[in-house]
Protein backbone atom coordinates (compact mmCIF):
# COMPACT_ATOMS: atom_id res chain seq x y z
CA UNK A 1 0.00 0.00 0.00
CA UNK A 2 2.94 2.74 1.22
CA UNK A 3 4.84 1.49 -2.11
CA UNK A 4 1.47 2.95 -4.35
CA UNK A 5 1.09 5.78 -2.37
CA UNK A 6 5.03 6.54 -3.50
CA UNK A 7 4.40 5.75 -6.67
CA UNK A 8 0.86 7.87 -7.04
CA UNK A 9 3.06 10.71 -4.80
CA UNK A 10 5.91 10.50 -7.36
CA UNK A 11 3.56 10.80 -10.46
CA UNK A 12 2.02 13.94 -8.85
CA UNK A 13 5.25 15.09 -8.11
CA UNK A 14 6.53 14.68 -11.62
CA UNK A 15 3.32 15.56 -13.81
CA UNK A 16 3.79 18.80 -11.49
CA UNK A 17 7.33 19.67 -12.59
CA UNK A 18 6.24 19.03 -16.47
CA UNK A 19 3.50 21.54 -15.85
CA UNK A 20 5.85 24.05 -14.12
CA UNK A 21 8.97 23.26 -16.67
CA UNK A 22 6.50 24.18 -20.07
CA UNK A 23 4.54 27.29 -17.84
CA UNK A 24 8.21 28.51 -17.69
CA UNK A 25 9.38 27.93 -20.79
CA UNK A 26 6.10 28.21 -23.26
CA UNK A 27 7.38 30.81 -25.63
CA UNK A 28 4.75 33.61 -24.58
CA UNK A 29 5.66 37.11 -26.65
CA UNK A 30 7.59 39.14 -24.29
CA UNK A 31 5.97 42.59 -23.41
CA UNK A 32 7.75 45.67 -23.98
CA UNK A 33 6.69 47.52 -20.69
CA UNK A 34 9.05 50.23 -20.46
CA UNK A 35 7.53 53.27 -19.87
CA UNK A 36 7.74 55.56 -23.44
CA UNK A 37 6.15 58.19 -24.77
CA UNK A 38 4.07 57.67 -27.68
CA UNK A 39 3.81 60.49 -30.60
CA UNK A 40 2.43 63.70 -29.32
CA UNK A 41 -0.12 65.61 -31.88
CA UNK A 42 -0.04 69.37 -32.47
CA UNK A 43 -2.61 71.26 -32.08
CA UNK A 44 -5.02 71.53 -35.43
CA UNK A 45 -8.52 73.19 -34.64
CA UNK A 46 -9.14 73.05 -38.24
CA UNK A 47 -8.98 69.57 -38.61
CA UNK A 48 -11.24 69.04 -35.22
CA UNK A 49 -13.41 71.56 -37.36
CA UNK A 50 -13.83 69.50 -39.94
CA UNK A 51 -14.97 66.36 -37.97
CA UNK A 52 -17.47 67.93 -36.10
CA UNK A 53 -19.24 69.53 -39.06
CA UNK A 54 -19.67 66.47 -40.26
CA UNK A 55 -21.48 64.96 -37.02
CA UNK A 56 -23.98 67.62 -37.57
CA UNK A 57 -25.08 65.97 -40.85
CA UNK A 58 -27.12 63.07 -39.83
CA UNK A 59 -26.68 59.97 -41.72
CA UNK A 60 -29.04 57.77 -40.35
CA UNK A 61 -28.93 54.44 -41.95
CA UNK A 62 -33.04 52.23 -40.84
CA UNK A 63 -35.37 49.85 -42.51
CA UNK A 64 -33.96 46.94 -44.42
CA UNK A 65 -31.86 46.99 -46.83
CA UNK A 66 -30.68 50.80 -47.28
CA UNK A 67 -33.98 51.50 -48.08
CA UNK A 68 -33.93 54.95 -46.11
CA UNK A 69 -33.97 59.09 -46.55
CA UNK A 70 -30.81 59.74 -48.68
CA UNK A 71 -31.06 63.58 -48.39
CA UNK A 72 -28.70 63.90 -45.51
CA UNK A 73 -26.19 61.41 -47.43
CA UNK A 74 -26.38 63.87 -50.34
CA UNK A 75 -25.27 67.00 -48.06
CA UNK A 76 -22.87 65.26 -46.83
CA UNK A 77 -21.46 64.04 -50.20
CA UNK A 78 -21.36 67.92 -51.01
CA UNK A 79 -19.91 68.56 -47.18
CA UNK A 80 -16.95 66.55 -47.84
CA UNK A 81 -16.47 68.08 -51.71
CA UNK A 82 -15.75 71.87 -50.05
CA UNK A 83 -13.80 70.14 -46.58
CA UNK A 84 -11.32 68.29 -48.64
CA UNK A 85 -10.79 70.41 -52.04
CA UNK A 86 -7.28 69.04 -52.31
CA UNK A 87 -8.23 65.61 -52.29
CA UNK A 88 -10.77 65.76 -54.67
CA UNK A 89 -8.64 67.99 -56.60
CA UNK A 90 -5.87 65.17 -56.87
CA UNK A 91 -7.63 61.95 -57.19
CA UNK A 92 -9.33 59.68 -59.37
CA UNK A 93 -12.48 59.76 -57.20
CA UNK A 94 -16.23 58.25 -57.84
CA UNK A 95 -19.06 57.37 -57.07
CA UNK A 96 -20.93 53.74 -56.61
CA UNK A 97 -24.51 53.33 -56.38
CA UNK A 98 -25.01 57.31 -56.05
CA UNK A 99 -23.59 57.34 -52.36
CA UNK A 100 -20.57 55.12 -52.08
CA UNK A 101 -17.53 56.94 -52.06
CA UNK A 102 -14.36 55.66 -53.84
CA UNK A 103 -10.80 57.77 -53.98
CA UNK A 104 -7.65 56.83 -55.67
CA UNK A 105 -4.21 58.52 -55.18
CA UNK A 106 -1.89 57.19 -57.40
CA UNK A 107 1.43 55.78 -57.02
CA UNK A 108 4.61 55.61 -59.07
CA UNK A 109 4.61 51.69 -59.94
CA UNK A 110 1.15 50.76 -61.26
CA UNK A 111 2.46 47.04 -61.39
CA UNK A 112 2.13 46.46 -57.28
CA UNK A 113 -1.08 46.26 -55.88
CA UNK A 114 -2.91 48.95 -53.86
CA UNK A 115 -3.75 48.99 -50.20
CA UNK A 116 -7.48 49.73 -49.22
CA UNK A 117 -8.67 51.57 -46.87
CA UNK A 118 -12.38 51.09 -45.61
CA UNK A 119 -15.27 53.18 -43.70
CA UNK A 120 -18.99 53.77 -43.82
CA UNK A 121 -21.03 56.96 -43.81
CA UNK A 122 -24.05 55.63 -42.07
CA UNK A 123 -24.74 55.88 -38.75
CA UNK A 124 -27.38 54.26 -36.38
CA UNK A 125 -29.96 56.56 -34.86
CA UNK A 126 -29.07 57.90 -31.52
CA UNK A 127 -32.13 56.62 -29.36
CA UNK A 128 -34.32 58.49 -26.89
CA UNK A 129 -32.48 59.71 -23.86
CA UNK A 130 -32.66 62.70 -22.71
CA UNK A 131 -30.23 65.60 -23.97
CA UNK A 132 -29.12 67.30 -20.77
CA UNK A 133 -27.87 70.81 -23.27
CA UNK A 134 -29.34 71.71 -27.02
CA UNK A 135 -26.55 74.29 -27.68
CA UNK A 136 -25.57 74.88 -30.95
CA UNK A 137 -21.89 75.71 -32.58
CA UNK A 138 -20.20 74.42 -29.56
CA UNK A 139 -16.68 74.48 -30.12
CA UNK A 140 -14.43 74.64 -26.96
CA UNK A 141 -10.78 72.51 -28.11
CA UNK A 142 -8.63 74.65 -25.56
CA UNK A 143 -11.38 72.92 -22.74
CA UNK A 144 -9.45 70.76 -20.06
CA UNK A 145 -9.83 67.19 -20.98
CA UNK A 146 -12.07 65.55 -18.77
CA UNK A 147 -11.33 61.81 -18.01
CA UNK A 148 -12.76 59.01 -19.35
CA UNK A 149 -15.96 57.73 -18.58
CA UNK A 150 -16.66 55.02 -16.00
CA UNK A 151 -19.91 54.09 -16.87
CA UNK A 152 -22.22 53.93 -19.61
CA UNK A 153 -24.27 57.41 -19.23
CA UNK A 154 -28.40 57.88 -19.13
CA UNK A 155 -28.61 61.43 -21.11
CA UNK A 156 -26.46 62.49 -24.19
CA UNK A 157 -24.54 65.78 -22.83
CA UNK A 158 -25.21 67.58 -26.05
CA UNK A 159 -27.16 67.00 -28.92
CA UNK A 160 -26.17 64.14 -30.60
CA UNK A 161 -25.87 65.80 -33.70
CA UNK A 162 -24.92 69.21 -32.77
CA UNK A 163 -20.83 68.04 -33.48
CA UNK A 164 -20.13 69.68 -29.76
CA UNK A 165 -16.14 69.81 -28.93
CA UNK A 166 -15.94 70.41 -25.45
CA UNK A 167 -13.86 68.72 -22.59
CA UNK A 168 -11.61 67.57 -25.00
CA UNK A 169 -13.92 65.34 -26.85
CA UNK A 170 -16.01 65.73 -30.33
CA UNK A 171 -19.61 64.76 -28.51
CA UNK A 172 -22.09 62.89 -31.02
CA UNK A 173 -23.69 59.98 -33.14
CA UNK A 174 -20.97 58.28 -35.27
CA UNK A 175 -17.65 60.21 -33.77
CA UNK A 176 -16.65 56.30 -33.04
CA UNK A 177 -18.98 54.46 -35.59
CA UNK A 178 -17.45 55.23 -37.75
CA UNK A 179 -17.46 59.19 -38.98
CA UNK A 180 -14.18 59.07 -37.21
CA UNK A 181 -12.17 57.25 -38.92
CA UNK A 182 -13.91 58.24 -42.32
CA UNK A 183 -12.76 61.24 -41.72
CA UNK A 184 -8.87 60.49 -40.14
CA UNK A 185 -8.96 58.53 -43.76
CA UNK A 186 -9.43 62.05 -45.60
CA UNK A 187 -7.26 63.77 -43.32
CA UNK A 188 -4.41 61.33 -43.63
CA UNK A 189 -4.93 61.47 -47.42
CA UNK A 190 -5.30 65.29 -47.81
CA UNK A 191 -2.00 65.35 -45.56
CA UNK A 192 -0.03 63.11 -48.01
CA UNK A 193 -1.19 65.32 -50.68
CA UNK A 194 -0.60 68.78 -49.50
CA UNK A 195 2.83 67.26 -48.69
CA UNK A 196 3.80 66.11 -51.71
CA UNK A 197 4.40 62.38 -50.70
CA UNK A 198 5.51 60.01 -53.07
CA UNK A 199 3.91 56.82 -53.37
CA UNK A 200 5.35 53.62 -54.48
CA UNK A 201 1.24 51.62 -54.99
CA UNK A 202 -1.94 53.50 -55.14
CA UNK A 203 -4.14 53.85 -52.15
CA UNK A 204 -7.46 53.81 -52.37
CA UNK A 205 -10.33 54.92 -49.65
CA UNK A 206 -13.93 53.44 -50.29
CA UNK A 207 -16.74 54.55 -47.99
CA UNK A 208 -20.05 52.38 -47.73
CA UNK A 209 -23.36 53.73 -46.84
CA UNK A 210 -25.51 51.16 -45.60
CA UNK A 211 -23.16 49.23 -43.36
CA UNK A 212 -25.09 49.26 -39.87
CA UNK A 213 -28.31 47.63 -41.94
CA UNK A 214 -26.23 44.98 -43.94
CA UNK A 215 -23.94 46.74 -46.46
CA UNK A 216 -25.81 45.37 -49.93
CA UNK A 217 -26.16 48.35 -51.84
CA UNK A 218 -22.41 50.08 -50.57
CA UNK A 219 -19.57 47.83 -49.81
CA UNK A 220 -21.26 45.05 -51.57
CA UNK A 221 -21.70 46.90 -54.79
CA UNK A 222 -18.24 48.68 -54.06
CA UNK A 223 -15.90 45.27 -54.27
CA UNK A 224 -18.22 44.27 -56.77
CA UNK A 225 -16.99 46.95 -59.10
CA UNK A 226 -13.06 46.46 -57.82
CA UNK A 227 -13.41 42.41 -58.68
CA UNK A 228 -14.96 43.48 -62.20
CA UNK A 229 -11.94 46.08 -62.82
CA UNK A 230 -9.56 43.52 -62.09
CA UNK A 231 -8.32 45.07 -58.70
CA UNK A 232 -6.59 43.17 -56.02
CA UNK A 233 -5.09 44.79 -53.10
CA UNK A 234 -1.95 43.91 -50.86
CA UNK A 235 -4.63 44.71 -48.08
CA UNK A 236 -7.24 45.87 -46.82
CA UNK A 237 -8.19 48.00 -43.74
CA UNK A 238 -11.05 48.50 -42.03
CA UNK A 239 -12.92 48.67 -38.36
CA UNK A 240 -13.13 45.24 -35.86
CA UNK A 241 -10.22 46.36 -33.48
CA UNK A 242 -9.36 48.54 -30.44
CA UNK A 243 -6.23 49.73 -28.34
CA UNK A 244 -8.51 48.18 -25.19
CA UNK A 245 -7.23 49.88 -22.67
CA UNK A 246 -4.93 48.78 -19.21
CA UNK A 247 -7.68 47.19 -16.91
CA UNK A 248 -10.31 46.19 -19.72
CA UNK A 249 -9.36 42.65 -20.35
CA UNK A 250 -9.38 40.67 -16.61
CA UNK A 251 -5.55 39.95 -15.52
CA UNK A 252 -3.99 42.19 -17.73
CA UNK A 253 -1.90 45.30 -16.97
CA UNK A 254 -0.85 46.58 -20.13
CA UNK A 255 -3.09 48.25 -23.05
CA UNK A 256 -3.91 45.55 -25.62
CA UNK A 257 -4.36 46.33 -29.45
CA UNK A 258 -6.94 43.77 -30.61
CA UNK A 259 -6.58 43.39 -34.24
CA UNK A 260 -9.56 41.66 -36.45
CA UNK A 261 -7.65 38.92 -38.75
CA UNK A 262 -10.95 37.59 -39.02
CA UNK A 263 -14.84 37.72 -38.58
CA UNK A 264 -17.67 35.44 -37.34
CA UNK A 265 -20.34 34.43 -39.53
CA UNK A 266 -24.15 35.05 -38.97
CA UNK A 267 -27.68 33.34 -39.29
CA UNK A 268 -30.59 34.25 -37.61
CA UNK A 269 -33.57 31.29 -38.17
CA UNK A 270 -37.10 31.82 -37.25
CA UNK A 271 -38.52 28.73 -35.66
CA UNK A 272 -42.45 28.36 -35.99
CA UNK A 273 -43.78 25.50 -33.64
CA UNK A 274 -47.24 24.34 -34.18
CA UNK A 275 -49.72 23.03 -31.70
CA UNK A 276 -53.32 22.84 -30.85
CA UNK A 277 -55.19 26.42 -30.18
CA UNK A 278 -58.16 27.59 -28.53
CA UNK A 279 -59.12 28.41 -25.04
CA UNK A 280 -57.00 28.64 -21.80
CA UNK A 281 -60.19 27.36 -20.10
CA UNK A 282 -59.69 24.08 -21.86
CA UNK A 283 -56.07 24.11 -22.73
CA UNK A 284 -54.14 20.92 -24.05
CA UNK A 285 -50.99 19.12 -22.45
CA UNK A 286 -48.71 20.20 -24.86
CA UNK A 287 -49.00 23.72 -25.82
CA UNK A 288 -47.05 25.55 -28.92
CA UNK A 289 -45.77 27.58 -26.83
CA UNK A 290 -44.59 24.75 -24.10
CA UNK A 291 -43.44 22.78 -27.03
CA UNK A 292 -41.13 26.18 -27.56
CA UNK A 293 -39.78 26.33 -24.53
CA UNK A 294 -38.42 22.85 -24.76
CA UNK A 295 -36.74 23.82 -28.57
CA UNK A 296 -35.17 26.66 -26.36
CA UNK A 297 -34.06 25.07 -23.62
CA UNK A 298 -32.57 22.52 -25.53
CA UNK A 299 -30.68 25.17 -28.01
CA UNK A 300 -29.32 26.90 -24.62
CA UNK A 301 -28.51 23.67 -22.90
CA UNK A 302 -26.72 22.05 -25.78
CA UNK A 303 -24.80 25.03 -27.14
CA UNK A 304 -22.11 24.06 -30.22
CA UNK A 305 -18.92 22.86 -29.00
CA UNK A 306 -16.40 24.82 -27.98
CA UNK A 307 -12.92 25.44 -29.34
CA UNK A 308 -9.48 27.29 -29.28
CA UNK A 309 -9.19 28.26 -33.08
CA UNK A 310 -5.42 28.84 -34.24
CA UNK A 311 -6.31 32.49 -34.55
CA UNK A 312 -7.16 32.20 -30.61
CA UNK A 313 -4.60 30.14 -29.87
CA UNK A 314 -2.16 33.00 -31.64
CA UNK A 315 -4.18 35.11 -29.44
CA UNK A 316 -3.72 33.85 -26.10
CA UNK A 317 0.43 33.04 -27.14
CA UNK A 318 0.34 37.19 -27.29
CA UNK A 319 -1.62 37.89 -23.86
CA UNK A 320 -0.80 34.61 -21.93
CA UNK A 321 2.67 36.72 -20.75
CA UNK A 322 0.77 38.84 -18.90
CA UNK A 323 -1.55 36.99 -17.26
CA UNK A 324 -1.46 35.75 -13.85
CA UNK A 325 -0.16 32.37 -13.06
CA UNK A 326 -2.70 29.76 -13.18
CA UNK A 327 -3.92 31.23 -16.62
CA UNK A 328 -0.37 30.97 -18.08
CA UNK A 329 -0.40 27.27 -16.58
CA UNK A 330 -3.86 26.22 -18.57
CA UNK A 331 -2.50 28.48 -22.00
CA UNK A 332 1.07 26.70 -21.58
CA UNK A 333 -0.74 22.46 -20.76
CA UNK A 334 -3.08 22.41 -22.91
CA UNK A 335 -2.15 19.39 -23.90
CA UNK A 336 -3.74 18.18 -20.02
CA UNK A 337 -5.65 21.51 -19.26
CA UNK A 338 -7.56 22.32 -22.44
CA UNK A 339 -10.60 21.10 -21.00
CA UNK A 340 -10.43 23.20 -17.87
CA UNK A 341 -9.41 26.31 -19.95
CA UNK A 342 -12.26 25.86 -22.20
CA UNK A 343 -14.77 25.91 -19.03
CA UNK A 344 -13.32 29.04 -17.55
CA UNK A 345 -13.30 30.52 -21.31
CA UNK A 346 -17.16 29.74 -21.76
CA UNK A 347 -18.10 31.15 -18.60
CA UNK A 348 -17.78 34.46 -19.21
CA UNK A 349 -19.72 36.04 -21.93
CA UNK A 350 -16.97 37.77 -23.76
CA UNK A 351 -14.39 35.10 -23.84
CA UNK A 352 -16.88 32.40 -24.61
CA UNK A 353 -17.63 34.41 -27.92
CA UNK A 354 -13.81 33.94 -29.11
CA UNK A 355 -14.42 29.95 -28.62
CA UNK A 356 -17.86 29.34 -29.84
CA UNK A 357 -20.37 29.78 -32.33
CA UNK A 358 -22.88 31.38 -29.84
CA UNK A 359 -26.53 31.02 -29.56
CA UNK A 360 -28.95 34.26 -28.73
CA UNK A 361 -32.44 33.79 -27.97
CA UNK A 362 -33.76 37.49 -29.40
CA UNK A 363 -37.41 37.29 -30.34
CA UNK A 364 -40.61 35.67 -29.78
CA UNK A 365 -44.42 36.09 -30.43
CA UNK A 366 -47.29 34.24 -29.15
CA UNK A 367 -50.97 34.76 -29.19
CA UNK A 368 -52.38 38.25 -28.53
CA UNK A 369 -54.67 37.73 -25.69
CA UNK A 370 -54.48 36.51 -22.30
CA UNK A 371 -57.05 33.83 -22.42
CA UNK A 372 -55.64 32.59 -26.33
CA UNK A 373 -54.28 29.77 -26.67
CA UNK A 374 -52.13 30.40 -30.55
CA UNK A 375 -51.65 27.03 -32.81
CA UNK A 376 -48.37 28.53 -33.80
CA UNK A 377 -45.88 29.98 -31.77
CA UNK A 378 -42.33 31.39 -33.27
CA UNK A 379 -38.95 32.52 -31.92
CA UNK A 380 -35.61 34.04 -33.58
CA UNK A 381 -33.00 32.53 -32.37
CA UNK A 382 -29.33 34.07 -33.38
CA UNK A 383 -26.03 32.03 -34.36
CA UNK A 384 -22.61 34.13 -34.67
CA UNK A 385 -20.39 31.15 -36.50
CA UNK A 386 -16.98 30.67 -35.66
CA UNK A 387 -14.35 30.07 -37.59
CA UNK A 388 -14.13 26.38 -38.65
CA UNK A 389 -17.79 26.22 -38.13
CA UNK A 390 -20.26 26.05 -41.27
CA UNK A 391 -23.98 27.49 -41.90
CA UNK A 392 -24.80 23.67 -42.38
CA UNK A 393 -23.70 22.60 -39.22
CA UNK A 394 -25.66 25.18 -37.71
CA UNK A 395 -29.01 24.08 -39.72
CA UNK A 396 -28.32 20.53 -38.50
CA UNK A 397 -27.71 21.81 -35.13
CA UNK A 398 -31.07 23.35 -35.08
CA UNK A 399 -32.85 20.39 -36.95
CA UNK A 400 -31.78 18.17 -33.67
CA UNK A 401 -32.87 20.24 -31.73
CA UNK A 402 -36.22 20.18 -33.18
CA UNK A 403 -36.86 16.65 -33.17
CA UNK A 404 -40.18 15.76 -32.07
CA UNK A 405 -41.93 18.79 -32.81
CA UNK A 406 -44.07 19.76 -35.58
CA UNK A 407 -41.91 22.81 -36.78
CA UNK A 408 -40.89 25.36 -39.88
CA UNK A 409 -37.54 27.00 -40.06
CA UNK A 410 -36.98 29.93 -42.02
CA UNK A 411 -33.47 31.81 -42.31
CA UNK A 412 -33.99 35.85 -41.85
CA UNK A 413 -31.38 38.54 -42.36
CA UNK A 414 -28.00 38.13 -43.92
CA UNK A 415 -26.83 34.29 -43.82
CA UNK A 416 -23.21 34.32 -44.21
CA UNK A 417 -20.16 32.02 -43.22
CA UNK A 418 -17.86 32.95 -41.04
CA UNK A 419 -14.89 35.10 -42.82
CA UNK A 420 -11.40 33.39 -43.86
CA UNK A 421 -8.46 34.05 -41.48
CA UNK A 422 -5.75 36.61 -42.46
CA UNK A 423 -2.28 35.53 -42.12
CA UNK A 424 0.14 37.76 -39.67
CA UNK A 425 2.56 37.25 -41.55
CA UNK A 426 2.31 39.77 -44.09
CA UNK A 427 3.61 43.22 -44.55
CA UNK A 428 0.07 44.52 -44.37
CA UNK A 429 0.41 43.38 -40.93
CA UNK A 430 3.41 44.25 -40.14
CA UNK A 431 2.49 48.11 -40.83
CA UNK A 432 -0.26 47.65 -38.58
CA UNK A 433 2.27 46.74 -35.61
CA UNK A 434 4.75 49.32 -36.56
CA UNK A 435 1.91 52.29 -37.05
CA UNK A 436 0.84 51.14 -33.08
CA UNK A 437 4.14 51.29 -31.70
CA UNK A 438 4.62 54.69 -32.96
CA UNK A 439 1.02 55.93 -31.09
CA UNK A 440 0.85 53.25 -28.23
CA UNK A 441 4.41 52.36 -28.00
CA UNK A 442 3.72 49.73 -24.92
CA UNK A 443 0.82 48.59 -26.32
CA UNK A 444 0.40 44.34 -26.44
CA UNK A 445 -0.14 44.27 -30.37
CA UNK A 446 -2.10 41.07 -31.16
CA UNK A 447 -4.41 39.03 -33.98
CA UNK A 448 -8.09 38.62 -32.77
CA UNK A 449 -11.16 37.63 -33.58
CA UNK A 450 -13.65 40.48 -34.39
CA UNK A 451 -16.87 39.15 -33.08
CA UNK A 452 -19.42 41.87 -34.97
CA UNK A 453 -19.95 42.21 -38.38
CA UNK A 454 -18.27 44.90 -40.93
CA UNK A 455 -18.15 45.65 -44.31
CA UNK A 456 -14.67 44.20 -44.82
CA UNK A 457 -16.39 40.44 -45.06
CA UNK A 458 -17.34 41.43 -48.52
CA UNK A 459 -13.79 42.64 -49.82
CA UNK A 460 -12.91 38.73 -49.56
CA UNK A 461 -13.25 38.68 -53.21
CA UNK A 462 -10.29 41.23 -53.89
CA UNK A 463 -7.92 40.14 -51.06
CA UNK A 464 -6.50 37.85 -48.67
CA UNK A 465 -4.93 40.10 -46.57
CA UNK A 466 -8.09 42.05 -44.75
CA UNK A 467 -7.54 43.46 -41.24
CA UNK A 468 -10.11 45.25 -38.40
CA UNK A 469 -8.58 47.67 -36.85
CA UNK A 470 -9.30 51.33 -35.17
CA UNK A 471 -6.32 52.74 -33.59
CA UNK A 472 -8.35 54.73 -30.56
CA UNK A 473 -7.57 53.43 -26.89
CA UNK A 474 -10.75 53.30 -24.76
CA UNK A 475 -12.08 51.28 -21.70
CA UNK A 476 -14.67 49.14 -21.66
CA UNK A 477 -17.31 51.59 -20.68
CA UNK A 478 -16.59 53.96 -23.97
CA UNK A 479 -16.51 50.95 -26.10
CA UNK A 480 -19.88 50.51 -24.84
CA UNK A 481 -21.05 53.67 -26.16
CA UNK A 482 -21.29 52.96 -29.09
CA UNK A 483 -24.54 52.63 -30.85
CA UNK A 484 -25.25 53.69 -26.93
CA UNK A 485 -25.89 56.88 -25.40
CA UNK A 486 -23.44 59.88 -25.16
CA UNK A 487 -20.73 58.58 -28.21
CA UNK A 488 -17.87 60.68 -28.50
CA UNK A 489 -14.31 60.44 -28.63
CA UNK A 490 -11.25 62.66 -27.30
CA UNK A 491 -9.82 64.76 -29.71
CA UNK A 492 -6.42 62.79 -28.94
CA UNK A 493 -7.75 59.58 -29.95
CA UNK A 494 -8.54 61.23 -32.99
CA UNK A 495 -5.54 63.00 -34.18
CA UNK A 496 -3.38 59.60 -33.26
CA UNK A 497 -5.51 57.88 -35.80
CA UNK A 498 -4.68 60.48 -38.87
CA UNK A 499 -1.08 59.84 -37.79
CA UNK A 500 -1.77 56.25 -37.73
CA UNK A 501 -3.17 56.12 -41.25
CA UNK A 502 -0.71 58.70 -42.53
CA UNK A 503 1.82 56.24 -41.25
CA UNK A 504 0.46 53.14 -42.98
CA UNK A 505 0.14 55.14 -45.95
CA UNK A 506 3.88 56.70 -46.07
CA UNK A 507 5.55 54.05 -45.01
CA UNK A 508 4.36 50.87 -46.59
CA UNK A 509 7.13 50.74 -48.99
CA UNK A 510 9.92 51.61 -47.34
Amino acid sequence: MKKLLFIILGAAIVLMAILLIKTATYPFKKVDSEAKEGWKAAKNDSVVQRFAGGIKIPTVSTGELGDFDYSTFDAFKEYLKKSYPLVYQNTENYEINKYGLVFRLKGSQPNLEPILFLSHIDVVPPGDADVKSNEQNIFRPDDKPLPAVTKVAEDWDFAPFAGAVANGRIYGRGTMDMKGMLFSLMESMNSMIRNNNVLKRDIYLAFGFDEEVGGQKGATQIANYFKQKGLKFDAVYDEGGLVLQKGSIAGIDSDVAVIGCAEKGFLSAKIQVKGLGGHSSMPPMESAIGKAAVIMQRLEDHQMKPVITPLIHEFFDNIGGSMPFANRLAISNQWLLKPVLLSQLTKNNSTNALVRTTTALTMMKGSDGTNVLSPEVEFVVNFRLLPGNTVKEVKDHIAKACEGFDVEVEEIDNTREASAVSPTNTKAFRMIQAAIKEIHPTAIVTPYLTVGGTDAYKYQIVSKNIYRFMPIKINNSEQQSIHSTNEYISIENYMKMIHYFEYIMKNYDK
